[in-house]
């Protein structure tokens, strides 16, 4: 019996010790205490702070976790290089297309209440989206006259998440006033609804189904949470996520108070050419000014590093964090599965899932992460990692935008953590 009792009370041991699960972020004691070298990872503050003493970025935030213990946690360099503002920790960040993880989490929490499944016609619920059409060509005349034809099938919801809908970000047809949509938020008094209906008109450059096609995807999805939650966007998107992890900064447009801890965001589109302030009004003042009416699912967001870490884990976690359960474990792994078939990621030769790039073994992006590892980035240069075999999360931001550095930025960061690794 005796024997029984001390091999069960291994076992638990086991188990505990093999599926940890952070419900709130402690600090490590040291490094070495989750396996990392001290000495190794200081070379990730040198990598960071290279980058800002060279003039390659105005600052940096890191946010490295394992087993839910933070082990490196910095900020570099200077929200505004005019004024010379040291960065904090908990500025804020606009995190463009990391919205999509977000928003999608929201429309798989409806999932789970029954609301729809992933395989029927989004013209079910947005009728403007019935019929859809392929664009066949354009002519660049006076006219701008340009030929569809009937697309093979129907645009799913399951397509919609995993960008394999034929919609794009940038069209043939965009500048046109039928078809000109909002991409990266407004500060004009959009509303969802209209823009949606608005881009179910366009046309789209591949049928349904036919290859990754990386677009306005899940501002449609967005608009399906309001429809199935009966609430807006952005209150859908607190109720179910964001409030319950403790994302207690992240927004799409930020209340007065916090509007002084939104970095500047700047260009650099030649590797040879200085920093300068963006020029797109609009992209830098998006979330402070304006009409404040448009909730983009596919890229509105601003938030903070540790906000975003805290979704991060609990997407590790199976679904749980901060005490709560947001999705169910099997959702997770449902979304963590490959959608797109034998499509792949642009040239990276990874795949995607439900709102996440999948990290293949044969990837041309994801370096040291271990296969099924997942990840997504955004526009404005932010990124995160979440490697489930080694309990690990991994993000790092700036706002700068184009950048000519964004490869090197945020894969030089990625594998210096992974390099510090005992």
């Amino acid at each position: 019996m005796r024997k029984l009792i001390v091999l069960a009370l291994l076992l638990i041991c086991r188990l505990v010790v093999a599926q940890p699960t952070a419900q709130l972020f402690t600090s490590a004691k040291s490094p070495a205490e989750v396996g990392f070298s001290a000495d190794r990872l200081k070379r990730l503050d040198d990598l960071m702070q290279g980058f800002i003493d060279k003039g390659q970025a105005p600052n940096a935030v890191t946010f490295v976790a394992r087993n839910g213990k933070i082990i490196h946690y910095k900020a570099y360099g200077y929200s505004n290089l005019e004024k010379k503002t040291p960065l904090n920790r908990d500025a804020i960040y606009r995190i463009a297309s990391q919205s999509k993880a977000l928003v999608t989490t929201t429309l798989m929490t409806l999932f789970e209440e029954g609301k729809f499944m992933l395989d029927e016609p989004i013209s079910k619920y947005i009728p403007a989206f019935k019929n859809p059409r392929v664009l066949v060509s354009t002519t660049l005349s006076a006219e701008g006259t340009y030929e569809t034809r009937p697309a093979k099938g129907e645009i799913t919801i399951r397509q919609l998440l995993s960008h394999n809908a034929g919609i794009p970000y940038e069209h043939p047809l965009d500048t046109r006033p039928e078809f000109k949509v909002p991409f990266f938020g407004s500060t004009d008094p959009d509303k969802l609804e209209d823009v949606i209906n608005k881009l179910a008109k366009r046309p789209l450059i591949k049928d349904p189904g036919d290859g990754f096609v990386y677009g306005l995807n899940t501002d449609i999805i967005g608009r399906l949470v309001e429809i199935l939650s009966g609430k807006s966007l952005d209150v859908a998107l607190r109720e179910r996520v964001l409030e319950p992890i403790g994302m207690n900064d992240t927004y799409f447009y930020l209340p007065d108070a916090k509007a002084s801890r939104l970095v500047e965001l700047y260009s650099k589109g030649n590797a040879d050419k200085p920093l300068t302030l963006h020029e797109n009004a609009t992209y830098r003042n998006f979330s402070i000014t304006g009409a404040k009416t448009y909730f983009s699912g596919g890229a509105g967001l601003v938030s903070t590093i540790e906000d975003y870490a805290k979704f991060c884990q609990m997407m590790l976690n199976g679904g749980t964090y901060n005490g709560k359960r947001v999705l169910g474990r099997k959702t997770v792994e449902q979304m963590l599965r490959n959608q797109i078939g034998d499509a792949e990621v642009w040239d990276r030769q990874d795949k995607y899932g439900l709102g996440f790039q999948l990290i293949t073994d044969r990837s041309h992006y994801g370096d040291q992460a271990t296969p099924g590892s997942f990840t997504w980035g955004g526009m404005y240069c932010s990124e995160y990692t979440i490697d489930p075999k080694e309990n690990l999360i991994m993000l790092v931001f700036t706002n700068v935008h184009p950048y000519a550095h964004y490869g090197e930025f945020v894969r030089k960061f990625r594998s210096t953590v992974y390099q510090a690794m005992d």
